[in-house]
């Protein structure tokens, strides 16, 4: 009989995922990383991120070496080792943005994580591992993703047939024609005929109201996750699946439309066709050659201890990251997983320590090291539009589906981008961040009445921006609307 401690019962806690999945970009938009130079790499991250070309490029030249390592015979393959980079600048100048863009651009499985997340092993909290094991989760969720979409075609043949079978049950019965010792003549039943006039009907959609009743596999299980030392998290991944050999999934019976049946039933259709055992040996071989690690708030762990008691999150996190970060075998639910080759891209605003802050160790293990630079008002003005995703086009798209056509002037771009300037350097420095403030303070009568607004064109011009914002340049607290 299994028992758990009172200590444990304690940790009984829902775990929130930390761990960001990026997929790829379309198939029209994404290039074909193999053929992309260094150069490239930066002109296809200048698209989302403005200035920081330092750091593009060691970032950029980090994921080419992962190109050409490929291409080495495995022996010298082996001991090619990725390059870590440590990004030093202040919150909003693109450090996390930067990394992002660059997994999404390699399609590589990718998480951020913050480094005051952690606890020195043997006090409670979670343990370094942990991001390593939520790494192999990611990886095998987009290998898992990427194998939906190619049997999805097959899948979607399937799903018709049995649709098709739940509205015309299959009938074994046909016609005999039999004369003394002769063949056996099959006619095609009047059932056949039906099918297909009702296979027409369901690829036109006349059908999607229609309720059927099917049979599905109940998803729904409770979850047991823990928050503790190390280990603890493993312990709970062990605990579901041995509860779930215990307790097999039930099947139960819906009464659904044909439209919602069809998503149920690919689904299933997609589990039964793929090989889940395939698949997950792919994604951590990927993980291993080409998964990367952000690790955000490095600052927050950096210093060393002198006397008193010791800082859980400090020092003794430093330690337990170094093997990690050096190469080591991490054990999940998959099996054991190799870190050698897992780029690590840390990165913090370093305000108050210094990178000689962190153990010698540590340092060494980050050679390449890029200062991200203050944002300039002619950075902002480009962040407000030149950026693929830019804040202005985000909200012209908002409103665009309410039947409101929103406008900015030039000279509203540059006092928008003026005024981030000067509230940052009377406050605290927030860099880009700060313009998601303003321009949603900008705009928000505007969200607010929404289509109930008479005049559909909104157009926003400088005198609109001293109108709706000036208050917040003569109020040097701040404190109501600024982050």
């Amino acid at each position: 009989m299994l028992s758990i401690s009172p200590l444990l019962t304690l940790g009984l806690v829902h775990l929130k995922q930390m761990a960001i999945y990026l997929g790829g970009e379309t198939a029209v938009e994404k290039p074909n990383l193999d053929e992309l130079t260094p150069r490239e790499i930066v002109a296809e991250l200048d698209k989302y991120v403005v200035g920081q070309n330092a750091a593009k490029k060691a970032v950029a030249v980090a994921l080419r070496n992962r190109i050409r390592r490929q291409k080495l015979p495995p022996e010298i393959a082996e001991d090619v080792l990725p390059k870590n980079i440590l990004m030093i600048g202040t919150t909003g100048v693109g450090k996390t943005e930067i990394a992002r863009r660059l997994a999404r651009l390699a399609n590589s499985p990718f998480i951020k994580i913050e480094a005051s997340k952690f606890t020195e092993v043997g006090y409670v909290g979670r343990d370094v591992e942990s991001m390593v094991r939520e790494l192999a989760d990611v990886a095998v969720d987009m290998a898992k993703q990427a194998a939906f979409e190619d049997v999805l075609p097959r899948s979607e043949q399937n799903v018709e047939e049995r649709l098709l079978d739940l509205l015309i049950p299959p009938s074994d019965s046909v016609y005999q024609m039999q004369s003394g010792d002769e063949k056996t003549d099959k006619v095609e039943p009047p059932t056949s005929r039906t099918r297909e006039k009702l296979r027409e009907q369901l690829r036109r959609g006349d059908l999607d109201g229609r309720l059927v009743d099917i049979e599905t596999q109940d998803r729904s299980s409770a979850t047991i996750d823990f928050i503790g030392g190390q280990g603890m998290e493993e312990m709970g991944v062990n605990l579901r699946d041995m509860m779930g050999n215990m307790f097999p999934t039930k099947t139960v019976t819906r009464k659904l439309t044909i439209a919602e049946a069809r998503s149920y039933l690919i689904r299933d259709e997609q589990e039964s066709l793929v090989d889940m055992e395939q698949i997950t040996r792919g994604a951590l071989e990927k993980m291993q050659s080409s998964g990367i690690i952000f690790l955000d708030e490095l600052d927050k762990i950096a210093g060393r201890e002198s006397g008193g008691s010791p800082d859980v999150s400090r020092e003794g996190v430093q330690r337990d990251l170094l093997p990690i970060v050096e190469g080591t075998n991490v054990n999940t639910k998959y099996g054991m997983v190799s870190t050698d080759h897992i780029l690590f891209i840390a990165a913090g605003a370093f305000h108050v320590s210094k990178p000689s802050d962190l153990i010698p160790e540590l340092q060494g293990r980050f050679p390449i090291r890029v200062e991200l630079e203050s944002l300039t008002i002619d950075d902002l003005k480009r962040i407000l539009t030149q950026p693929k995703n830019s804040l202005i086009k985000q909200y012209q798209a908002l409103l665009n589906t309410e039947g409101i056509n929103l406008t900015f002037t030039e000279d509203a771009i540059d006092r928008l981008a003026e005024m981030t300037e000067e509230i940052n350097k009377a406050t605290e420095n927030i860099g880009a961040r700060r313009l998601h403030t303003l321009v949603e303070k900008l705009l928000e009568e505007i969200s607010f009445l929404g289509s109930e607004i008479e005049e559909k064109d909104q157009r926003i011009d400088a005198a609109y921006v001293n109108e709706r914002l000036s208050s917040l340049i003569e109020d040097k607290n701040l404190r109501q609307y600024i982050l």
